[in-house]
Formats: C-alpha cells, sequence, structure tokens
C-alpha cells in the first residue's frame, strides 16, 4: 500500500506536467485557424497567443500564498476543475473575447500547477532521487507536448478543416479529467503538515507515503512561515534568474509558433506538423536523458553546458533566416536546441526551484521563479511575431546571446544542490531569522 500510495502521488503530480505541456504546444496547430476565424494582425495574433500566458502569471503568482496556507494537493484539485473548463470553454468559444478569457482561465491552471505540483513531489522524494522524481513533472510536460503535436496532426487528418481547430483544444479535457481523478485520496505533504504544526496527520501522511518525517523538524517551525528579503534573498535571486533564463532560450516562443517558423523557411502546412512531431519526440527523449543523469551529474554543468549548446543551435537558425545556412539545416538545428534545452534549463529549473526555499515558504518561493518564467513567456510570446515580421533571425541572435549569458552566470553564481536534503540546502541559502 505504501509504495503504490507514493507511486500514484508521484504519477497523479506530475500529470499536472503532461497538461502543461499539452496547452503550452496545443495552440500552435491553431494559430493560421485563429488568424482566418478572427482577421487578426500578427499583433493580434500575439495577444490571442499571450492570453493564456497573462493567465498562467497570475497563477503563478496567486497559488503560492494558498499552497503554503492550505496545501499544494487541496489547491490542485481545484486547479484539475479549471483545466477541463478552460478546454471545453476554449473548444465552443464563439467570439475572441470569449476564447481569450477561456485561454486565461487555463493560464491560471497552468501557472498554479508549476508552483505546487514540483513543491508536492519535492516534499515526498528522497535527496538521492529527487532530481528524477520532479523531473518526472517535467518529463510529462515534454511528453505533453509530444501528445499535443499528434493530437494536433491526428485530428488535421480526420476533421473537417472548418473546426479542427476546437477539436484540437477540445482534446485537453481528458488529461484534465484523469488528473482529477488520480489526486482523489492523495494525503498531503508531510513535510507541509509538519511546518503547520500538525504532526500525528504528518506521521500518518508519512506511513502512507512510506517517507521518512525526521529531516522536515529541523527546517522551520510551525508559525514562522514568512516570505522576506532579508532572510530568503539569495534563493529569491537564483528563482527569478532561472525563471528568466528558461524563457529567454526561446524555447516556448519557439514551441508557440513552430508551425510560422517552418512556414517563413518555405515548408508547407502538412510538412511542419510532421517536423513539429519530430522535435516533440527528440524532447521526450532527451529529457527522459536528463532524467536519467542529472542526480549524478548534479544541476549546475547540466545547465553551463546547455547554455553553450543552445547558443550555438539558436545562431544557426538566425543564419538559416539570413540566408548563410540552407534551410534544409533548419529541423537538424532546432532539434539540436530542443535535445540542448531538455538536457539543461529543461530539467533544471522546476527541480531547482524547489530545492531552494524552507518548507514554510517554498510554495511562495517557487511562485516567485515560476512568476518570473512566465512573466518573461507571455511577453516573449507576444513580442516574437512582431519581431520575425521585421527579421526572422533578429529573435534567434537574441536567445543565443541570452544563452551564453546564462553558462557565465550559472557558472559563477549557482550553487550545487544534488543529493543534498532540502533542509540543509535552505539552511545554507537563508540568512538568519
Amino acid at each position: 500500500m505504501t509504495r503504490s500510495t507514493h507511486t500514484r502521488a508521484v504519477v497523479a503530480m506530475s500529470l499536472g506536467g503532461l497538461l502543461f505541456g499539452f496547452d503550452t504546444a496545443v495552440i500552435s496547430g491553431v494559430t493560421e485557424a485563429l488568424r482566418t476565424e478572427y482577421a487578426l494582425s500578427a499583433a493580434g495574433l500575439g495577444a490571442a497567443v499571450s492570453a493564456a500566458l497573462w493567465g498562467t502569471l497570475v497563477g503563478a503568482m496567486f497559488s503560492g500564498a494558498p499552497g503554503d496556507r492550505w496545501g499544494s494537493l487541496a489547491v490542485l484539485r481545484i486547479i484539475g476543475l479549471l483545466y477541463v473548463v478552460s478546454a471545453l470553454g476554449c473548444a465552443v468559444a464563439d467570439s475572441l473575447t470569449v476564447f481569450s478569457a477561456f485561454r486565461f482561465l487555463g493560464g491560471i491552471a497552468i501557472g498554479a500547477s508549476s508552483v505546487l505540483v514540483p513543491v508536492y513531489i519535492a516534499e515526498i522524494s528522497p535527496p538521492a532521487r529527487r532530481g528524477f522524481l520532479v523531473g518526472l513533472f517535467q518529463f510529462n510536460v515534454v511528453f505533453g507536448i509530444l501528445v499535443a503535436y499528434l493530437s494536433n496532426f491526428l485530428i488535421a487528418q480526420a476533421v473537417d478543416p472548418d473546426i479542427a481547430w476546437r477539436w484540437k483544444l477540445a482534446a485537453a479535457a481528458f488529461p484534465a479529467a484523469l488528473f482529477l481523478v488520480l489526486l482523489t485520496g492523495l494525503p498531503q505533504s508531510p513535510r507541509w503538515l509538519t511546518a503547520r504544526g500538525r504532526d500525528a496527520e504528518a506521521a500518518d501522511a508519512a506511513g502512507r507515503l512510506g517517507i521518512d518525517l525526521a529531516p522536515a523538524a529541523v527546517d522551520d517551525q510551525p508559525g514562522t512561515a514568512r516570505l522576506d528579503w532579508r532572510r530568503h534573498r539569495l534563493p529569491i535571486m537564483l528563482a527569478i534568474g532561472i525563471g528568466l533564463f528558461n524563457q529567454l532560450s526561446g524555447i516556448n516562443a519557439i514551441l508557440y509558433y513552430l508551425n510560422d517558423i517552418f512556414a517563413a523557411a518555405g515548408f508547407s502546412g502538412l510538412t511542419a506538423d510532421a517536423q513539429a512531431i519530430a522535435i516533440g519526440v527528440a524532447n521526450l527523449i532527451a529529457t527522459m536523458t536528463a532524467m536519467a543523469i542529472i542526480d549524478r551529474v548534479g544541476r549546475k554543468p547540466l545547465l553551463i553546458l546547455g547554455g553553450i549548446v543552445t547558443a550555438v543551435a539558436l545562431s544557426g537558425v538566425a543564419l538559416v533566416y539570413t540566408g548563410a545556412a540552407p534551410a534544409t539545416l533548419l529541423l537538424p538545428l532546432l532539434i539540436l536546441f530542443i535535445i540542448a534545452f531538455a538536457m539543461s534549463q529543461g530539467a533544471v529549473i522546476w527541480v531547482y526551484l524547489s530545492e531552494i526555499f524552507p518548507t514554510s515558504v517554498r510554495a511562495r518561493g517557487q511562485s516567485i521563479g515560476s512568476a518570473t518564467h512566465w512573466v518573461a513567456n507571455a511577453v516573449l510570446s507576444f513580442a516574437f511575431p512582431v519581431l520575425a515580421e521585421y527579421s526572422q533571425s533578429l529573435p534567434f541572435w537574441f536567445f543565443a546571446a541570452a544563452m551564453l549569458l546564462q553558462a557565465v552566470l550559472v557558472w559563477r553564481f549557482f550553487p550545487e544542490t544534488r543529493g543534498r536534503a532540502l533542509e540543509t540546502i535552505s539552511a545554507d541559502l537563508s540568512g538568519p531569522r
């Protein structure tokens, strides 16, 4: 019972990542339909795509406090319902305003998931396997992206083009319903219960999950759940840094506009859909590889090497658009970018954010990094089509420079967290009370 409960908890939570990934990528298959349906300009399309991102920002910013107060699990049950409502609402929307409103609602769910799911998994994971287990969230983000690409491709072949985009968006309701079912009956995090002074419930939850509760007692005492700059300046700065650079890689802007990127290089719509699947497969394989090595290699080396390789790949894409490199290199370069990102920022961000704050403020700390991630995401997803209309290569040069800067800053300032107890990490990074 113990092992099965722990496994179900990790599987249920990581499924939140699948919803995150599916909603992130599904929009790439409907951008052209949105242009036609609502007669959108480049700026209008950017606004439609980024509507969910502003909701995601709200979810990321404001889910931390409820998560610390009522527990990640309790809040995630509400989030699961929002996923279902958003998917169905977008599918039946009869105006851009209604569509944007439901996308905004789905964004709230995504943002909250990016905060609360990694927190819960980290708190029920042993140090030696924490990178792998929290990495399951990212694995499911990537798997959700691939599922979205496959779903878009299959629906496009089977459904009338005039309504195919609605079915593509409605498909997200199925994994959302499964997420809700799997959350049923799971216990709250024992570490969270201990931080709230609910020791008897914490012992019971730890027994059900088969984890050692003892380390949680040395983290923060009940009632000290206050996130402040004086005590938590270093983890706050690290959270902002890793969240910002995650998006300065260009990952989500590229995923949102992947079909448009291929079209700009001269590929047809069908070819773009097929190549998007190839990129999704590469992303999945690279993420699985990163999960296998993150607890052995560490977080810091992956970020440094990944920053360098992504910069090389992005520079190559920019050269394709300037005409200095052939268009046939676009797919290999994008696959190289995806592999390097998946094995660095993609694998590390949610693990690292879940490790650097004390238990009593972990969800709020995670929300700072996640909110930074989503602010940058929203801004870049809006700006990308506008910049690309001016110069197809410009966004990729910008992303490449940012990745080189990331490699330098991580090498100089980021501490390694591999194999260390959460309480030890937070004690080293947080100042005196």
